[in-house]
């Protein structure tokens, strides 16, 4: 088995990864990962076409991710044991039902049923991830990652600007029908496009020892906890921030629309798309560096973001700061960790994805119920206090902190 493993790694993959099929990656990734995010805007009009009470209109949220975090320690690792090809496809199949699923629910039951669904299975967006780190050349792979990643945060950060104005025109549920159709193009597209050969390597691994070989991953490698712990904090101050900010927004001196707080992630994909140079300065072997620059800009966009209620000048600094900050890091952190086994890359990256889950939860709620209590200034500071948190783990852990070498594989789970 670690003959044919390191045979397969000597290898390499043989389909060239062209731009063209990167931005394709990025672009799958994108419209993936942003149904998770969709309804966030159309909560109240759901609830109100459904007749659904204000505790089962929260659920609707709540069972996405959910099922988002199931997805990634029950699906992703899928990637390292199957034809990823396949897979993918299978998945934007079966998430065009979901969606069609919700298009058109009728009761509370079936809408929230194809939430949990849906959140299930758009973790086809870090198999895509991992796949295109496999089919890059090592010494691109940085770059591949973050032109990748770039399409994950852009989703992110435009799904609720597209779902409100498709909502304002079609009504909320050609959300949903719209990514429908796209997610099924984008099976068709990625069908023809992806290589057909490019397997994961032989692995003699059933479904629970696959499970199990992600916490044995955790447990072994300390870079990939050390990642993951990053991850975490950075993502708790990205979420403390998108989820409150439309609270101070909405209300004097600004009254914004929904439509217009949602315009808010244009600003933010701009800082997310500049920050695709942190894929090519890990190429260049500066992933500590850029991580210590990364932590510190994301600490100090706090600065202006405090001054979001007398200055949008200020408050367009700070997410633009904010977002290269996260992208920088979470980039340079997947591009690491894939290293480690690069056999076991979907195992890696699920596992790692799941503090993400854990990170967003933390800021979103947490933000939301500190600007009730203590308002806007309090939840600079927390933001503040997340993003200091993570730059103080860089500065005590950056002499000590492991690279990733050549290490044995991953596929005997430990």
């Amino acid at each position: 088995m670690t003959r044919r493993s390191e045979a397969w790694r000597e290898r390499g993959p043989a389909f060239a990864l062209s731009r063209g099929v990167v931005i394709l990656f990025a672009v799958a990734c994108g419209a993936a990962v942003a149904n998770v995010y969709f309804s966030q805007p159309l909560l109240v009009t759901m609830g109100h076409d459904l007749g659904m009470s204000p505790a089962l209109v929260g659920g609707v949220v709540t069972l996405t991710q959910v099922g988002y975090g199931l997805g990634l320690f029950l699906l992703v690792p899928l990637g390292d044991v199957v034809n990823r090809r396949r897979l993918i496809v299978a998945q934007l199949l079966l998430l065009v039902a979901a969606l069609l699923v919700i298009a058109s629910a009728h009761t509370a039951a079936i809408l929230l049923v194809g939430m949990a669904t849906m959140g299930l299975l758009a973790v086809v967006t870090q198999t895509l991830v991992a796949f295109a780190a496999s089919l890059a050349p090592p010494a691109g792979r940085g770059r591949v990652v973050g032109l990748v990643t770039s399409g994950v945060v852009t989703g992110i950060l435009l799904a609720r600007t597209a779902s409100g104005l498709l909502a304002d025109l079609a009504g909320w549920r050609s959300v949903y029908l719209a990514s429908a159709a796209l997610s099924a193009l984008l099976a068709l597209i990625l069908y023809r496009v992806l290589p057909r050969h490019a397997e994961a390597p032989p692995t003699t691994l059933r479904y629970g020892q696959l499970l199990r070989s992600t916490l044995t991953l955790f447990a072994r490698e300390r870079l990939l906890r050390l990642r993951a712990l990053f991850c975490l904090l950075i993502f708790a101050a990205f979420s403390t921030l998108w989820s409150s900010i439309a609270l101070p927004l909405s209300a004097a001196p600004y009254f914004m629309s929904h439509s217009a707080i949602g315009a808010l992630g244009l600003i933010g994909v701009a800082g997310a798309l500049a920050a695709s140079v942190a894929g090519r300065l890990n190429d260049r072997g500066l992933a500590q560096r850029t991580t210590g620059i990364a932590l510190a800009l994301l600490a100090a966009s706090w600065l202006p973001l405090a001054y979001t209620r007398s200055s949008l000048w200020a408050l367009f600094a700070g997410v633009i700061l904010l977002d290269l900050a996260v992208q920088a890091v979470h980039v340079t952190n997947q591009t690491l960790i894939y290293a480690l086994h690069p056999d076991a890359g979907s195992r890696l990256i699920g596992g790692y994805m799941v503090f993400y889950s854990i990170g967003s939860a933390t800021g979103a709620i947490a933000a939301t119920a500190l600007y009730t209590t203590a308002g806007w200034g309090a939840v600079c500071a927390l933001g503040a206090t997340f993003s200091l948190l993570g730059l103080a783990l860089w500065t005590f852990t950056r002499r000590s902190a492991p690279t990733p070498t050549t290490n044995t594989p991953a596929h005997s789970g430990g």
